[in-house]
């Protein structure tokens, strides 16, 4: 048997939720061809009725989704298969809430764009190893741009609360927040 057949486990049942629908096809594919018995959903409607229907012993679900957010999912997943291995994706600003998925039962999280073999290594990995270190982590002006922007959600998108917040000028706070960011 395949090695990885056997760090998957009987249940190989995955459930991808993300409504970019070309990187959802690429991805339940390549999980297909490494042993996981794949179902897709578009929405967090559809994906926490598959959770409902079948839980699955793995997701890997998108946190912001058309229809709402996909911690509605992990909660569902949770509610249902207690033992079910989660890693959720965030796009860019989202890690806050990736630490929030997380608490509420997440076993890891990842920034996109993430591939076949990030989600894998993430899903199987078990508490005493961690996952390799990222090829490409987030640069120190990414950090500190993320850090400000988690912020700034936390005070309700308030300019002056956030400045004040961050001890820093509220016209270098808006100068910041005019910019995108950094890579």
């Amino acid at each position: 048997m395949d090695r990885s057949l056997q760090e998957i486990g009987e249940d190989r049942s995955l459930l991808l939720v993300d409504d970019d629908e070309s990187f959802v096809k690429r991805l339940a594919r390549a999980m297909e061809k490494r042993g996981f018995a794949v179902e897709t959903a578009e929405s967090v409607s559809a994906g926490r009725a598959m959770a409902t229907a079948r839980p699955p012993a793995y997701a890997v679900i998108d946190l912001r989704l058309e229809d709402g957010n996909g911690l509605d999912v992990v909660e569902t997943i949770r509610e249902r298969r207690p033992d079910s291995r989660i890693v959720v994706l965030t796009g860019y600003g989202a890690i806050a809430t990736a630490v929030a998925a997380v608490k509420i039962g997440a076993t890891d999280y990842l920034s996109k764009p993430a591939d076949a073999n990030d989600v894998t290594a993430a899903l199987l990995a078990t508490g005493a190893e961690l996952p390799p270190p990222p090829e490409n982590p987030m640069s120190a002006d990414r950090v500190r741009w993320e850090h400000i922007q988690r912020v700034y959600e936390l005070c309700d998108r308030n300019v002056s609360e956030t400045a004040r917040r961050l001890n820093m000028h509220r016209r270098t706070l808006q100068r910041i927040l005019a910019k995108r960011s950094p890579k």
